[in-house]
């Protein structure tokens, strides 16, 4: 155990060592290759991912999109690391993080990595400020400094709720939370934001509130936003959508709007949906 928990620490250190904070060896932010995840084995494995190639740039903002049980969530998972592939490897802002122990990839996650969930996942018992410089905490540093209360007080101003610090979330409306949550993901300038279906539990007027946020967050802060989403509307926001079937990357789009984005699903849910019982092959 000792010796590999040694060589788990030696792989970990020089797959960061040297790499500084929202640095690599290119522009991309996220790259995937050649990734596969399987759950079991024989007959009865499941095959979520089936060999991923993917390469996002710095300060881009990608939709991913699919039918029910295409792999979305898996994808956004492993690209996230929060959970392993099977095969292959995924860097994030020029890190290797496949091989990383557990404790590594907390690390990673809470320095260099947001995330915005359908749930706002916020604290009730702490305030707007404090949850939004949770990360900070986590991650070990002093956050009521005066320098932290600030960088705090300046995201909260750009999502809009400069006011709000000292409310707690249950005083607060879903999209505001939300809003909360948006300003806590980017609080510490992460190489990658990833939005699992943010804007699933608002409505219309407050989802657009949100997306332009996002939007807002990589044409003027530099962030990189990876959003799965099943809203035509809310990919229309994204500089690009894939498409995922079975567990692979099906079609791309470049940014488009809401109409030509649904069209494209509605094909590719036609072509993937199995065919009815007693229908010929």
């Amino acid at each position: 155990m000792g010796l590999r928990r040694t060589r788990q620490g030696a792989q970990d250190r020089q797959s960061t060592e040297g790499i500084p904070h929202g640095a690599g060896p290119s522009d991309l932010a996220v790259e995937l290759r050649g990734v596969r995840r399987q759950y079991g084995r024989g007959s009865s494995a499941v095959h979520a991912l089936r060999g991923i190639d993917l390469a996002l740039p710095r300060s881009s903002f990608t939709a991913v999109m699919g039918p029910s049980g295409s792999g979305k969530s898996t994808f956004l998972q492993c690209a996230a690391g929060l959970d392993r592939p099977t095969e292959g490897s995924v860097r994030l802002g020029g890190t290797e993080i496949t091989g990383m122990s557990e404790n590594r990839l907390t690390e990673l996650r809470r320095t260099r990595l947001g995330f915005v969930f359908q749930a706002f996942n916020l604290l009730p018992s702490l305030t707007v400020e404090q949850n939004v410089v949770l990360p900070m905490r986590l991650a070990g540093q002093r956050t009521g400094s005066t320098r932290s209360r600030r960088e705090a007080a300046e995201m909260l101003d750009r999502v809009g709720l400069g006011d709000k610090g000292d409310r707690r979330p249950g005083q607060l409306s879903g999209g505001q939370q939300q809003r909360v949550a948006v300003a806590r993901a980017l609080v510490t300038r992460p190489d990658v934001v990833f939005a699992d279906e943010p804007t699933g539990a608002l409505d219309t007027t407050t989802a657009a509130e949100i997306l332009a946020l996002l939007r807002h967050a990589v044409d003027s802060l530099g962030a990189t936003v990876v959003m799965v989403t099943h809203d035509p509307v809310a990919a229309a926001y994204a500089d690009r959508v894939l498409f995922l079937a079975d567990g692979a990357i099906a079609d791309s789009l470049p940014r488009a709007g809401a109409a030509q984005i649904a069209a494209r699903m509605t094909a590719l849910t036609a072509k993937t949906a199995p065919a009815p019982a007693g229908a010929a092959a």
